[in-house]
């Protein structure tokens, strides 16, 4: 009776792993794809509806037929293809918004189809508005075939938790259909385009937000990001965007009596003047930091936002009432052709100066 017992467990064991792969080669048999599982339809003019078109394909083992639709509100109409769609066919799923409510609309669809378990969702989004409202500024850049009223994304003192947002304006300038893109994106940045189509002539926005807690260390953080017109676009110099933010310690919640008994900078200068090379390879200087304050001064980053400047710091920790010197070398060779003013960025645990700017004047 224990063996019969015992096979009678395998048995079961095997049939639920069995039924258990079936079902698993069933869902992946019906697989759906699209490029744009979402589409931004930007600014909608209040009662006039609006219609996107959601290309996909039957990428499964087999063809399938879209039992039906559920929608997040009755807002929104959706056609679909009722009869059997082939393996590797593609077809298109039609959703329309009344856009009877003013302000931001995002609503779901979620396509059922035979064989498949858990449904595919689409989502379309954008903002019902009284009238179409664009951008009233130049766009002097070209990225790529795209224009745009900037070429670099800043993120100015940002505070640890912080989740601060910039934008570029785009205007497209040739005669396709673009759908931008942005390309090498990190982790940390978020990217919005609105809408996610734009006619010839027409204009968008590419809203950046900084997920600040991502970043890896206080200090310049930089990256260059590519705006391709279309998925599969190659990336080149020409469509490059410069991202730069400094990320800095938050001191939002300290209490008065804290910062009374805090750590306090007193740099002596701001602007290093080391005068011309006058046939020097290199000039040097000396900027004093002192601790003013009643606890340890920490200076945690020190960073040149360009090449051909060094320092030397023999204590990155301050006691109070002591300093230390900061010692600046600017090297002729490794400025030459660099455009920017030199500047050496530091990063403390002073909350009244989390950062420093100390710019370096120097002439040939």
């Amino acid at each position: 009776m224990t063996k019969q017992r015992n096979r009678n467990c395998l048995y079961s064991i095997i049939a639920a792993m069995a039924l258990a792969m079936m079902t698993t080669l069933n869902a992946l048999a019906q697989t759906i794809t699209t490029k744009s599982p979402v589409i931004d339809c930007g600014q909608v003019i209040y009662r006039n509806p609006v219609t996107a078109q959601f290309e996909l394909v039957n990428e499964g083992g087999g063809s399938f037929m879209i039992k039906g639709v559920e929608t997040s509100c009755g807002c929104t109409k959706v056609n679909y293809p009722k009869g059997p769609i082939s393996e590797n066919k593609p077809f298109i799923i039609s959703v329309t918004y009344d856009a009877r409510m003013m302000g931001h609309f995002e609503k779901y669809i979620d396509v059922y189809t035979s064989g498949a378990s858990l449904p595919y969702t689409l989502t379309l989004k954008g903002v019902v508005v009284e009238q179409i409202q664009g951008y009233q500024g130049e766009y002097k850049y070209m990225l790529g075939k795209l224009k745009a009223d900037k070429n670099e994304i800043l993120f100015d003192d940002v505070n640890m938790g912080d989740n601060p947002t910039d934008e570029i304006h785009v205007v497209n300038s040739t005669g396709d259909m673009a759908t931008p893109v942005l390309a090498q994106l990190p982790e940390y940045l978020q990217v919005e385009v609105s809408p996610s189509s734009i006619a010839p002539g027409g204009t968008g926005v590419i809203k950046f937000t900084l997920e600040s807690r991502k970043l890896q260390e206080y200090g310049l953080q930089q990256a260059s990001i590519y705006l391709l017109q279309r998925p599969g676009d190659r990336i080149g110099r020409e469509k490059e965007i410069r991202m730069e933010a400094i990320l800095l310690p938050s001191f939002q919640k300290m209490s008065e009596q804290q910062l009374v008994y805090a750590p306090k900078l007193k740099v002596s200068d701001t602007v290093l003047d080391l005068g011309a090379f006058e046939g020097k390879k290199k000039k040097k200087g000396t900027i004093l930091l002192e601790n003013v304050g009643r606890r340890e001064l920490e200076i945690s980053t020190i960073q040149m936002f360009t090449p051909g400047i060094t320092v030397e710091l023999p204590n990155t920790k301050i006691p109070p009432g002591e300093s230390v010197k900061l010692k600046i070398t600017a090297d002729k060779k490794e400025l030459k052709g660099i455009r920017q003013q030199p500047k050496i960025l530091m990063i403390t645990n002073d909350p009244r100066s989390p950062k420093v700017i100390i710019t370096v004047d120097i002439r040939e």
